[in-house]
């Protein structure tokens, strides 16, 4: 792999981790993802009117993770409310290319060989440590929030990776599904909290929301370009490697603490999720 799309996949992944780790940082973590959700939608609204529309094949496809979107936005805020960034983080990511492993075959004809089934065994024994190093850190709550948060990101996966063959224009899919995304966050915070909060919060955590928001939808077009130089496989496998930069964002700048165990375990999930990547 060219040097130059390494590092825009290792960029791709750390921004990954940073906007997830700016959802945690926050007090109110709804607001937190609807700036963030707010700036993906600007985003869209400048780059929408230069691309072409998607094919009507991909609607049923856009509506449906539309909405899988907004039980992942739940169970995301959900399991950063209950728990430590280095436990749910690694799981929600890890997690979810294991569940598009175990369901793949049936659904899109994807087969797990030998290191596939080995990715499985490192993810699963991944996770069983997260889950024993950080059993006194909010219970069993945090760990089942970021399993259903993983089997949702595999669940919208699956249907963006459909959805997006039939649009004939991933980026523009892409950015559709910030628009449909946002406006349902936005009801949900006028529906539960005062607009004096929700105005404080965007004079103070504006810049911020607007980071996060690039940041979520640039990962995307950094991989996608990264994919057009280089195998798809290796491009994939790499960008688990945001596992390992949530767990160091934890760490160094959440001040989280955890035992040997936990610190490992990143590790472990990561070189699952390149097994399962490269099987």
């Amino acid at each position: 792999m060219d040097p130059i799309v390494m590092l825009v996949v290792l960029l791709a992944a750390a921004m990954h981790a940073g906007w997830n780790a700016l959802i945690k940082s926050g007090e109110d973590k709804l607001l937190e993802m609807a700036s963030i959700a707010a700036g993906g939608m600007m985003l869209a609204l400048v780059a929408l009117p230069f691309l072409p529309a998607p094919n009507a094949a991909a609607y049923p496809y856009l509506a449906t993770s539309g909405a899988i979107h907004i039980v992942y936005y739940w169970l995301l805020i959900s399991a950063y409310r209950a728990g430590d960034m280095g436990l749910t983080y690694p799981i929600m990511r890890g997690g979810a290319p294991l569940v598009v492993a175990m369901v793949g075959g049936p659904l899109i004809g994807e087969f797990l060989g030998f290191g596939g089934w080995v990715g499985v065994a490192l993810l699963c024994g991944g996770v069983l440590a997260l889950a024993l190093g950080h059993r006194r850190a909010g219970g069993v709550a945090p760990v089942g929030y970021a399993l259903a948060d993983a089997v949702a990101i595999a669940s919208y996966t699956v249907v963006d990776r459909l959805g997006s063959r039939l649009s004939e224009s991933p980026v523009a899919y892409v950015l559709w599904l910030r628009m449909l995304g946002a406006p349902a966050l936005f009801l949900w915070v006028f529906a539960t909290r005062p607009l004096a909060v929700v105005v404080r919060h965007a004079e103070t955590r504006w810049r911020l929301g607007l980071a996060g928001g690039l940041a979520s939808s640039t990962t995307y077009f950094l991989v996608l370009w990264a994919m057009g130089h280089a195998p798809v496989a290796m491009v994939a496998a790499l960008r688990e490697t945001a596992i390992v930069f949530g767990a160091i964002i934890a760490h160094t700048v959440l001040g989280e603490r955890s035992g040997a165990l936990s610190l490992a375990a990143p590790g472990v999930i990561l070189a699952g999720a390149i097994a399962l990547r490269l099987a």
